[in-house]
């Protein structure tokens, strides 16, 4: 059994993780976002939705917190308690909390050179419904999880193209060499999941230790 707990994020013990963006009143998107169905069947992500992209947060986001970069504002929602896989872009993700709702996180500087990962090392922080996050480049992430058993409704911030299909066949996904490559899985999106999760078969089965069960903790 894990031996991780839930910690409750704030500006200081989330620091090496990203930042809480405290400086913006987000509440025009986070209405938006509560209006969005929570999925009762497993977990719904959607890169770019025109109502989150119609809110008057949009212009900040873009113009102050991602430089003037395109964006898109899409979500993730539904029920889930498990790990099952870790991403990372190279960008910061930026997180707007509809719901109380965890997130499982880890460092990129402890993948290992033949890109495997510990998930021992695994940090899960709690945010409250109202937070906005920045999520750094070189944090692991993946799909947050429920509160109590509680779905979940989680605004997601990333530069515009972010999660689309590739448009490229990338060779190294299909061998067992030890280039990044094989981690692709979308544009802007590497991927290594664990051995446990039936849902993520196919990808780079990376992680080693146990597959977080945050039902458990």
């Amino acid at each position: 059994m894990s031996k991780i707990q839930i910690i409750e994020a704030n500006a200081e013990n989330f620091k090496n993780y990203g930042r809480i963006i405290s400086e913006h009143d987000f509440s025009d998107l986070i209405g938006a976002l509560s209006k969005l169905p929570v999925s009762e069947d497993g977990v719904v992500y959607e890169p770019s939705v025109e109502s989150l992209e119609a809110s008057s947060d949009y212009k900040y986001l873009t113009d102050v917190t991602y430089g003037e970069l395109p964006i898109e504002i899409g979500y993730c929602g539904g029920h889930n308690t498990m790990l099952n896989a870790l991403e990372y872009h190279r960008s910061s993700e930026v997180n707007v909390f509809a719901t109380d709702a965890i997130l499982l996180l880890g460092l990129q500087q402890d993948i290992t050179s033949d890109f495997k990962y510990d998930t021992s090392k695994v940090v899960a922080f709690k945010f409250k419904k109202g937070t906005v996050a920045e999520v750094y480049a070189t944090t692991l992430h993946y799909a947050p999880c429920g509160v109590d058993g509680n779905g979940f409704m989680v605004g997601v911030v990333l530069p515009k193209g972010t999660n689309y299909p590739l448009d490229c066949v990338h060779e190294a996904a299909t061998n067992s060499n030890n280039d990044e490559d094989k981690l692709i899985t979308a544009k802007n999106k590497w991927l290594i999941c664990h051995p446990d999760a039936p849902s993520e078969a196919g990808h780079f089965p990376g992680l080693f230790g146990e597959n977080i069960d945050i039902s458990s903790l």
